[in-house]
């Protein structure tokens, strides 16, 4: 992001605009991907137009697995990446 600071104002409008729709976009993809996964796994009959018991709990925690393992692989990228930042770093650092 420190890049952004060294654009014309003009473009750092632009791209934070840009930004904010992926970040828009993908919050979507997540929603749409947890809806269709725990609905398939979890809702069995059309018998009512409402949720049995069993498959509410399983939509609950199919719905919060899915966040957690979303959670813990976003941690686990950032830490890749902070990881590969400071790698990058040394060896620029030793190069000179």
């Amino acid at each position: 992001m420190e890049g952004v600071q060294n654009l014309p104002p003009h473009l750092q409008g632009e791209f934070m605009k840009t930004l904010e729709q992926m970040q828009i976009k993908d919050s979507l993809i997540m929603y749409n991907t947890l809806t269709e996964r725990c609905f398939a796994t979890c809702v069995s009959s059309f018998r009512s137009k409402s949720l049995e018991k069993h498959e509410t709990t399983c939509v609950q925690n199919c719905a919060e697995r899915y966040i957690k393992m979303t959670q813990r692989v976003g941690l686990r990228f950032a830490e890749d990446q902070a990881l590969r930042q400071k790698r990058a770093a040394d060896a620029a650092a030793a190069a000179s």
